[in-house]
């Protein structure tokens, strides 16, 4: 394509695509237009806002060629900060290329990492940090969040261990005392959809085996451990368990790991508050207090094997009239086997000769129940016994 000078600018020929991207952005500079989907809706965008917002690559190339302002933020965000929310690489790469600050805050104190946080904005996220982007920089807000934290919370295990090789700071804290593992564990559950996400236990796993500290606290006290049973997460308590979580500490309100699963068992419909339970108690968990275990009923009437589990936990219990009132009539009828056994069984009478030799064994191993117990020369029935493994009915 021929360009002809005049007056020492370019003139570019009708109907092409340049100057379709010039006749753009004089549109652009002469009327200006709202920046939507950000926060500072009340600001004016630059072309080079508008130009990256569309992903119209030649029309920011001839503003930057006209000597754009590359770092100007009016609405709150440079153009590189929408280029990375906007996933656009070669955008990205351009206003590289020409200048952009690369650890610059926008107005809501993010830099331009804190904005990647799509898959697709992940190649954004490498071309800046290749570029010298510090991926230990916090936001510059009531939250001071590193990268880290960002790819955490948004699910993004390439992103996470892309920091990590990088320099990232593995137990970084946040203003809320909370490291990405803490960030990573209590996002893994959507709650809109209540399902548990695989990339963010998959972070989970990644994070422990940078020997991420499993027992870090947040301001509140909370452990990852406390934010995993607060989601009745039992893959990340089990994954927490076995990298030495302690099943017993407390958080500032005085809870410990399995009364936070006692607390939302009722709200948590994906889960599995049986192996919650078993987990927390094969690994050295406090029992809940025998005259409080009609709470135990209340939140768990919809799971009988939860009960069960936390029932032969104890050598005996004795039932009151509060577990009765504490089950639904549907569900008592449901499960009308189990209710049955277990006010049979938590009577008077004592328990069977092979229930408080189970207990004895535990009492000895302790929290060492689950290690120690798969290692025995027994039957792989009696073992499970032993872990408590639920079995709809008690004797």
């Amino acid at each position: 394509m021929m360009l002809r000078r005049s007056q020492g600018f370019t003139r570019l020929p009708k109907g092409s695509a340049a100057q379709k991207s010039k006749n753009l952005c004089s549109n652009i500079i002469i009327t200006g237009y709202w920046l939507p989907s950000y926060k500072l809706k009340s600001s004016w965008a630059t072309g080079l806002h508008l130009s990256v917002l569309f992903g119209h690559v030649e029309c920011l190339l001839v503003l930057l060629d006209h000597n754009a302002t590359i770092n100007c933020r009016p609405n709150g965000k440079t153009p590189l900060h929408v280029a990375c929310e906007m996933a656009n690489l070669d955008c990205v790469k351009i206003l590289c290329d020409r200048g952009a600050k690369l650890n610059c805050y926008s107005l809501s104190g993010h830099t331009a990492l804190h904005f990647c946080t799509t898959p697709n904005s992940i190649l954004c996220a490498k071309q800046l940090v290749w570029r010298g982007a510090n991926v230990n920089m916090k936001t510059n807000n009531q939250d001071e969040e590193t990268p880290l934290h960002t790819a955490a919370h948004f699910g993004l295990p390439e992103l996470v261990a892309f920091y990590v090789e990088h320099g990232a700071i593995v137990d970084s804290v946040n203003a809320h005392m909370e490291t990405p593992l803490a960030i990573a564990t209590y996002w893994a559950l959507r709650f809109k959809e209540q399902e548990y996400s695989r990339d963010h236990h998959l972070i989970c796993r990644m994070l422990l085996d940078y020997k991420a500290e499993v027992n870090a606290r947040d301001d509140d006290f909370k452990s990852p451990l406390h934010k995993a049973a607060w989601n009745c997460d039992h893959v990340l308590m089990d994954m927490m368990l076995e990298a030495g979580a302690e099943a017993n500490l407390m958080d500032i309100n005085g809870c410990a790991a399995i009364q936070y699963v006692l607390k939302v068992t009722s709200v948590r419909p994906a889960a599995r508050p049986e192996i919650c339970y078993q987990l927390l108690l094969n690994h050295g968990a406090a029992r809940i207090y025998p005259p409080q275990f009609h709470k135990v009923i209340q939140a768990c009437h919809s799971y009988p094997k939860a009960i069960e589990v936390v029932v032969n936990a104890y050598e005996h219990i004795k039932w009151n009239v509060k577990w009765k009132r504490a089950i639904p009539d549907d569900d008592l009828e449901r499960h009308w086997d189990f209710y049955h056994s277990l006010f049979t069984v938590c009577s008077n009478s004592p328990r069977t000769l092979m229930h408080l030799s189970r207990c004895a064994i535990r009492r000895t191993l302790h929290s060492r129940c689950h290690r120690v117990i798969p290692l025995l020369s027994l039957p792989l029935s009696l073992k499970k016994y032993l872990l408590l493994e639920p079995e709809g009915i008690i004797y």
